[in-house]
C-alpha cells in the first residue's frame, strides 16, 4: 500500500467509475484497475462491489475510505509543515544550565511561544557537558551553556556575558581576597561546572586549594550561604533573586567578573525551522 494507491482509491470513490477517475488522474483506466486490485490484495478484503462499469463501496471499503481521508490529510499537513514558507511547528528540545533556565530563558520562551504557538517546547537542565553530548547525539536541538568551550560537530553562538559575584552572609565578615576564604566552606555545583572551575583557578593564583561541597541546586547553595556556613560563586542574576530574602552580600573580583554564555546546536542539522527561529530570537533579544 502506498500514497499513490490511496489517492487512486479516493478519486475512484469520488468519480464513481474507473474511466472518470482516469481522466482526473491523467492515466489509463487499466492502470487504475490494476492498482486498486493490488490494494485489495494487500488489504485482504474487497473495497468495491463491481456492477458493470459502476462501483459501490463494500463495508470494508467504507471503513478504509475513512482512514484513507485521514492518511492523505496527514500527508498534506506534513508537506505544508516542512514547506519553506510554513510557520515553525512540531517539537523543540532546548537545554540550559540552571542559571540560564532560571533567569534568561523564561523571557525568551514567552516571546517565542507568542510568535510560534504551534511549536511544542521542552526544556531540559543539566551540566554543560551533558547538554552538549545530548546535542551531539540528537537528543537536544540546542542548549545554552557557560564557559570557554569548544565541542566537535557543534556550532556555537556567543550570546551574553553573565556577571559573576562571590556571595557570603553578613556574619562571615568582609571578603577582600583569596586568603579570606581560608577556613570557610565553599558551596558550588559539581565538578565540570564552569563557575566552579573559575573559582578554583582564582584560588590557584595564590596557591590555595580548598575543599568544595558539591550541590546541584542554587536554592540549596543560597540556603547554605545564608545560614553563615560558607561562600559561593554565582551569577549576579541569581544573587539578585535571593539577596533580600537570604540576607547575603556580594563581592566582585576582576578575575571572576563575568562568564561568557553560548548557544550550541548541531552542525549536521541544517533544516530545523523551529530551532532556527529560536536562534533568530536570541540574536534579536541580545542584539547580536
Amino acid at each position: 500500500m502506498d500514497i499513490t494507491q490511496l489517492k487512486m482509491f479516493q478519486t475512484v470513490v469520488e468519480c464513481g467509475t474507473m474511466a472518470k477517475a482516469s481522466l482526473q488522474l491523467h492515466c489509463v483506466p487499466s492502470n487504475i484497475t490494476t492498482r486498486i486490485k493490488q490494494l485489495e490484495e494487500g488489504l485482504g478484503a474487497p473495497l468495491f462491489y463491481r456492477e458493470g462499469k459502476s462501483l459501490k463501496l463494500t463495508p470494508s471499503g467504507e471503513i478504509f475510505l475513512d482512514y484513507c481521508h485521514k492518511i492523505l490529510a496527514l500527508c498534506d499537513e506534513a508537506k505544508r509543515s516542512i514547506h519553506p514558507d510554513a510557520p515553525p511547528s512540531g517539537p523543540l528540545k532546548i537545554g540550559a544550565i540552571e542559571s540560564s533556565a532560571t533567569t534568561r530563558l523564561p523571557n525568551l520562551l514567552a516571546k517565542y511561544h507568542q510568535r510560534y504557538p504551534e511549536v511544542s517546547i521542552q526544556i531540559i537542565t543539566g551540566t554543560w557537558k551533558q547538554l552538549l553530548v545530548d546535542i551531539s547525539q540528537h537528543k537536544l536541538d540546542g542548549a545554552i551553556v557557560a564557559g570557554n568551550i569548544e565541542f566537535p560537530m557543534l556550532n556555537k553562538l556567543s550570546i551574553y556575558q553573565e556577571d559573576m559575584v562571590l556571595i557570603a552572609s553578613h556574619s562571615l565578615g568582609e571578603i577582600h581576597c583569596q586568603e579570606d576564604l581560608i577556613g570557610k566552606e565553599i558551596f558550588m555545583w559539581t565538578e565540570g561546572c564552569p563557575y566552579r572551575a573559575a573559582l578554583e583557578e582564582w584560588l590557584k593564583l595564590k596557591n590555595i586549594s580548598l575543599p568544595i561541597t558539591s550541590i546541584t541546586s542554587y536554592a540549596t547553595i543560597i540556603g547554605c550561604v545564608s545560614a553563615g556556613s560558607g561562600v559561593a560563586l554565582v551569577p549576579k542574576s541569581i544573587y539578585e533573586q535571593y539577596k533580600n530574602l537570604a540576607h547575603i552580600q556580594s563581592y566582585k573580583f576582576e578575575y571572576l567578573a563575568f562568564m561568557q554564555n553560548h548557544f550550541f546546536w548541531h552542525k549536521n542539522v541544517s533544516n530545523h525551522k523551529a530551532r532556527d527561529m529560536f536562534i533568530e530570537l536570541i540574536k534579536t533579544e541580545f542584539s547580536l
